[in-house]
């Protein structure tokens, strides 16, 4: 089985509406990184570490724009299209959409956590590897 096929078993959930809720899991899990800051970004709900832009929602309220890597974005856009998905204003940004309705906690998690550590100082990495 491909990782992205594992991927998106893994991050499907069995709802499909947005709600407050899934907002409030991205807060939960966002907040729950060393140094992460909430804010806003274009009027919509945003989160940063050492003043560096993470994610955002997007303004339809039910999308979340968060930074990953080319290839693991054409990975899981692949692997599960109704989840994971660009538009042409991201396509050269290294940034993918997700419908926080249709991804699992434990897939936010580990997406998040890849762009923390991107842009997290060495403090707040060093202090997460020892926990």
């Amino acid at each position: 089985m491909t990782r992205a096929k594992a991927t998106a078993r893994r991050s499907t959930r069995a709802k499909s509406t947005q709600s407050a809720s899934d907002v409030e899991t991205l807060r939960r899990i966002a907040l729950s990184f060393a140094g992460v800051e909430e804010g806003t970004s274009y009027g919509t709900l945003a989160f940063r570490v050492s003043k560096k832009f993470l994610c955002r929602m997007k303004e339809d309220g039910e999308s979340l724009a968060i930074r990953m890597d080319f290839a693991e974005r054409e990975m899981l856009i692949e692997g599960e299209p109704a989840t994971f998905y660009i538009t042409d204003h991201y396509r050269n940004y290294e940034m993918v959409l997700i419908h926080l309705s249709k991804v699992h906690p434990e897939e936010l998690t580990r997406i998040f956590s890849n762009a923390w550590r991107q842009y997290a100082g060495k403090r707040s990495l060093k202090e997460a590897d020892q926990r």
